[in-house]
């Protein structure tokens, strides 16, 4: 297996993965974030180059040996040239995940897809992003989440890549989705006495468009 750490490999690479469409959408995903700043730190592998028949993503060696490290090349980022991420927090430590390649799509939004949602919203909420303090509601909620190391995955997640929630007037989301290091749309969820209100749909809809202008494929 060979490990593809040239940056015009990669390049290439997400380009060959376009055209097969929906089976690489996941890995594509993966390869996208790896180009545009890295931030969970992965690697690509394949059994040949350029004509493989097999590629994974994992995480790089280094992370496994000494996340703290890796934890302090993030901090050293200019997040502020990439908007697509934002910082992360100080004391935040990484948790490591490991998700299944084997992978299809439930939907795939595409942009003729994405007109605004008719929606009139009570003026007390607000359409807004995920921050670090919705991570433990998240964690809650989330059919496999409920301990720490989901929550400091969650957390990765809501400071590494985009998220949309509808807030209510106290600060606390009553939708939201957010998005995985393989740029797919996750943990859509709606509180039970907040659904039927059109609030899920606004939400997968404002954080699909974030992600095509961004040059992302909107997956979930």
């Amino acid at each position: 297996m060979l490990v593809v750490n040239c940056s015009m490999k990669l390049q290439v690479l997400e380009k060959m993965l376009r055209l097969s469409f929906p089976e690489s959408l996941k890995v594509y995903g993966a390869v996208m974030n790896i180009n545009r700043g890295n931030p969970f730190r992965k690697e690509v592998v394949v059994d040949s180059w350029p004509d493989f028949k097999a590629l994974i993503t994992r995480p790089q060696k280094e992370w496994l040996q000494n996340p703290l490290r890796i934890y302090q090349t993030w901090g050293m980022r200019d997040w502020k040239s990439n908007p697509f991420h934002s910082p992360v927090p100080p004391n935040m430590s990484l948790g490591h995940m490991m998700t299944s390649l084997t992978y299809s799509p439930l939907f795939l939004f595409l942009p003729n897809m994405l007109s605004p949602p008719s929606l009139r919203m009570d003026p007390k909420l607000t359409l807004a992003y995920l921050d670090i303090s919705h991570a433990s509601l998240l964690n809650k909620t989330w059919s496999r989440g409920g301990n720490p190391r989901s929550q400091k995955y969650i957390a990765n997640l809501i400071c590494c890549f985009p998220s949309v929630c509808v807030l209510g007037d106290n600060g606390y989301p009553l939708s939201w989705s957010l998005t995985d290091q393989f740029a797919t749309m996750i943990h859509g969820y709606t509180l039970p006495e907040h659904r039927r209100k059109g609030y899920s749909r606004l939400v997968a809809t404002t954080l699909a468009k974030k992600l095509h202008s961004h040059g992302f494929p909107a997956q979930g």
